[in-house]
């Protein structure tokens, strides 16, 4: 059985290579470690958005209630946040070709055995609880395999490339679902597919191409570059960090980890705690849009669909701005652009509320708006917590601010918001938003001169 593990364990130095191959073995290498983290986690995507296509059945097809539905969405937001901190720490300290590929395939799996349960409120709980804890094995892989692969100098820019996964992986599986039903009723010759079959289509066809995703993964997916005969990236590029370690190459142990470099690491405190006001933004707005474009601002359901639909693409601009920005205006520094944005975002939150009904076209540009900053701040936090530790202890940096934002901001962006809402209106709602928007700009404007590890007491 020890043995078996043993392939969790980080990738022995192989023999160096002759000098006049390390360049262009280098440049093919990062190619081909960005595309392989990219697409991996696109697919993590694949069988965490499952269920967000699955609700209206659950509700109209099985009985249960919209209380039951949150509930459920709720697991995988709680196990997601504490899997993403503490396998972040064993993500640290193993080969991301393997771990990544467990938690993708194992995500796979839940979602085969899913739709069995449909009738059990706390069957499907406790198999979303496994899948939110499966998904977090995906994050800290990829921010151990980019911090290895590409140096200090170029990290805002390359995560903001790779932080796009999110979006394509969240918004293709929807198309993908609804090719496989199409051709579902042409297999059976024009015939109406019941419900039961169309919920698990939604389940099977992610969970299929995820498991072949994550067999993928273990044929391209590799851990240092010095497993491969590759100087270490801040040899290649001349770019040597101070992140408070002589030898950025050591493995570190749990203990050290956990107490020297998170907890004990203020500004990565910081950091955390606006995460969790950015998540409160990002999900306040995204997850409620529909229903308070339907009821408060008489947007037609078909075009309230688009206009979740613009928020989650402008998105993708507004991250690689966000990226280039913090690495070539500010020099590595990430809180500046964060604070600039949600600024903005701010501004933007203030329109969107404050528009009367009817006017789409204004609501539309604060949608749009409001997506295009807000997932700046969201991908940054993430590069400022691997700025903030050494490499070796990346994924549970950035782990952590993880957790506070899923455990506590997701928390309350989808239950706090609802019972704020049910008690003092969409007015309450959009002051909590507000407050958020401010509270995050005080912060990022606390750190707004930090990178790298800051030294210890």
């Amino acid at each position: 059985m020890s043995k078996l593990f043993d392939i969790y364990k980080p990738a022995p130095f192989t023999e160096p290579l002759p000098k006049e191959k390390i360049e262009s073995t280098y440049t093919r290498m990062r190619w081909k470690m960005m595309l392989s983290v990219f697409a991996g986690y696109a697919f993590f995507y694949f069988v965490r958005n499952t269920f967000s296509l699955a609700k209206p059945y659950l509700i109209k097809d099985y009985g249960m209630s919209k209380g039951d539905v949150g509930l459920i969405a709720t697991a995988l937001a709680i196990s997601y946040g504490l899997s993403k901190f503490i396998m972040g720490n064993v993500s640290d300290r193993s080969n991301p070709r393997y771990f990544m590929a467990t938690g993708l395939i194992l995500s796979g799996v839940v979602n085969l055995i899913f739709p069995s349960f449909a009738g059990s409120v706390a069957g499907l709980f406790a198999l979303w609880f496994v899948n939110g804890w499966a998904q977090g094995m995906g994050w800290p892989p990829c921010a151990r395999t980019l911090t290895h692969w590409f140096s200090d100098g170029e990290r805002g820019r390359i995560f903001s490339v790779w932080n796009l996964a999110h979006n394509v992986g969240g918004g293709l599986v929807g198309p993908i679902v609804n090719g496989a039903l199409a051709l579902a009723v042409v297999l059976a010759g024009g015939a109406a597919l019941s419900a039961g079959f169309t919920f698990h289509i939604i389940f099977y066809v992610p969970a299929v191409l995820a498991i072949i995703m994550g067999v993928l993964i273990l044929v391209f997916l590799r851990d240092t570059p010095q497993s491969c005969g590759l100087p270490s990236i801040e040899d290649f590029k001349n770019d040597h960090p101070d992140t408070g370690v002589a030898d950025p190459e050591k493995e570190l142990t749990a203990k050290e980890i956990f107490v020297t470099f998170v907890l004990k690491n203020k500004p990565l405190w910081i950091i955390a705690i606006a995460n969790v006001f950015i998540y409160v933004v990002r999900y306040g707005v995204l997850n409620w849009a529909p229903t308070y474009l339907t009821a408060v601002k008489a947007c037609p359901p078909g075009d309230s669909r688009w206009l979740f639909f613009l928020y989650e693409v402008a998105g993708i601009p507004g991250t690689l701005l966000a990226g280039w920005a913090s690495d070539k205006l500010f020099g590595g520094r990430r809180s500046p652009v964060s604070c600039i944005f949600m600024v903005l975002v701010t501004i933007a939150v203030w329109l969107y509320w404050k528009n009367p009904a009817g006017n789409f076209m204004v609501d539309a540009i604060a949608l749009f708006t409001i997506g295009f900053l807000i997932y700046g701040p969201v991908m940054l936090i993430g590069v400022s917590a691997v700025d903030l530790a050494p490499k070796k202890a990346a994924g549970t940096a950035a782990g952590f601010t993880g957790f506070f934002g899923y455990v506590f901001g997701a928390v309350i962006a989808e239950l706090g918001l609802g019972r704020i809402v049910d008690r003092w209106g969409w007015d309450g709602g959009f002051t909590m938003l507000l407050a958020a928007c401010v509270t995050a700009v005080v912060l990022f404007a606390i750190t707004w001169n930090v990178h790298h590890k800051p030294d210890r007491e």
